[in-house]
């Protein structure tokens, strides 16, 4: 056992030191994911705290019967703890400043396009209203975010909104299981096994065109195929 997944094996008896020890080893994945996020007008210091939170909780729920690196566990959720915070801060957050300037500089654009028959130029838009060229890429992006995530659409005829789609926390932690048990149970497959189920199911190929690449018949790729879902069917249960 590796001295990692030791120190998750003590700190799940409770062992407050090897807690600390494992934190303190993977500050760095916690820096790497906070860098995904720069540019979105939050303190840095502020996005570390929340993803140690993510950290924290990938310790407390990490098994150790996975088979998988704690890195490879960890990383989606403290980046889906970020993504909450921005979620339940309301914007992903855009400050009064950056709605502000985001009004003045849609404002800016209806009048220079009636102005001048034509959409304006970023240059254009800086000169009329006095915001840089960077805060108004800035400003844009921030508010088409918060947009984008209130935005609705059709399903099942019910409007939904993006904001509700994002997973919760319990959802993001099985799709993380369900792709790691995926992954090994993928690699326990037979290369050709392996390469009818990325036709079929990832790259959409119907089962006569797997039995053109393969050379057999089309009886033959339904009977392989429905072989190797009972293998990977078995592998989850």
């Amino acid at each position: 056992m590796d001295q990692t997944r030791e120190w998750i094996r003590r700190a799940k008896e409770g062992n407050q030191e090897a807690k600390e020890k494992l934190i303190l080893e993977n500050t760095g994945l916690v820096w790497n994911v906070v860098k995904g996020f720069h540019g979105r007008g939050y303190d840095k210091e502020e996005l570390f705290q929340i993803g140690c939170i993510g950290l924290i909780k990938s310790i407390e729920r990490f098994d150790l019967s996975y088979g998988v690196k704690f890195s490879t566990y960890a990383v989606p959720l403290i980046t889906g703890e970020i993504r909450r915070f921005f979620r339940d801060d309301g914007m992903i957050k855009v400050s009064r400043k950056w709605k502000e300037d985001g009004y003045k500089i849609y404002q800016t654009i209806q009048q220079l396009t009636q102005k001048l028959g034509r959409e304006p130029d970023l240059n254009e838009i800086s000169d009329y209203c006095g915001i840089s060229v960077e805060n108004i890429i800035f400003a844009m992006d921030a508010n088409a975010e918060v947009e984008s995530l209130n935005r609705t659409f059709q399903t099942d005829g019910k409007e939904v909104a993006v904001m509700d789609r994002i997973p919760s926390d319990e959802n993001m932690e099985e799709k993380i299981l369900e792709h790691m048990a995926l992954k090994q149970a993928m690699n326990e497959l037979t290369e050709k096994e392996q390469k009818l189920i990325q036709m079929r199911y990832f790259q959409n190929k119907t089962q006569m065109e797997v039995s053109r690449e393969f050379g057999v018949s089309q009886v033959q790729v339904s009977r392989m195929e429905k072989k190797i879902l009972l293998k990977l069917r078995s592998s989850f249960m």
